[in-house]
């Protein structure tokens, strides 16, 4: 069985054939509908209406309204954690995603869900984007099923929190493997010491199927709503 970031899918395209890695995110994004073909319609992906949907239900809980959101949407990819984010009536909502490709793809499939979105690594900004970014005022970090893999390091999370406003909500998704004591992604022990430091408190977690991998067995993900109270530690 290959590891979850090995795992590849086939297309034919003008007659011939070639090998796309489910990982292989800017090969994906480029074809029209083929992220939503092969991780949601054959593998059944949940995992932005998992956690949109526990983000609503714990404002709720504190009676807090999802309009007053401005939200910082890491490894936004073409859009689809921004429609859900939208769907529940999010005041402002801003993408970020290291690959050109992603937010060409949200502009095409989901055009007028994001009042913004840049294609930057958020770990090395350009000074003009920071200070865009930092005048917003986020009080709402989203990051879906893009932790733990390479794709976002640990130092962009944490560079990310540091764009939300103490008392500002996180939401985020990642592989159950890489939230145990034999993880080697870094964020295990990120996440432990952001929590042991008091930088936010949790207040709701699930274990859901993210999606099926290639063996038809479901790949299990932890969905975490948690509040921030101050800024991680340099």
């Amino acid at each position: 069985m290959l590891p979850q970031d090995q795992e590849y899918f086939e297309i034919e395209e003008n007659g011939r054939r070639r090998r796309v890695r489910f990982h292989d995110y800017g090969d994906i994004y480029a074809v029209p509908g083929l992220y939503e073909r092969v991780f949601v319609e054959k593998l059944h992906c949940r995992s932005p209406q998992v956690v949109v949907e526990l983000l609503a239900e714990t404002l709720l809980s504190h009676e807090q309204r999802p309009d007053d959101l401005r939200v910082f949407d890491l490894g936004a990819g073409n859009g689809m954690v921004g429609e859900e984010l939208a769907r529940i009536g999010a005041g402002t909502i801003v993408g970020v995603d290291a690959l050109e490709e992603a937010k060409q793809a949200a502009e095409r499939d989901r055009p007028g869900i994001y009042d913004a979105y840049h294609a930057v690594d958020v770990s090395a900004l350009d000074p003009a984007v920071r200070r865009e970014l930092e005048q917003t005022d986020f009080n709402c970090l989203t990051c879906v099923a893009a932790l733990g893999f390479g794709d976002i390091p640990p130092e962009a999370f944490r560079a990310a929190y540091d764009f939300i406003v103490p008392g500002g909500w996180l939401a985020f998704t990642i592989r159950d493997r890489f939230v145990t004591r034999t993880d080697a992604s870094g964020f295990a022990e990120l996440l432990e010491d952001m929590v042991t430091a008091g930088e936010f408190v949790e207040h709701a977690r699930v274990r859901f199927p993210h999606r099926l991998g290639l063996s038809g067995e479901p790949l299990h993900y932890i969905a975490v709503v948690a509040q921030k109270c101050g800024d991680t530690p340099a």
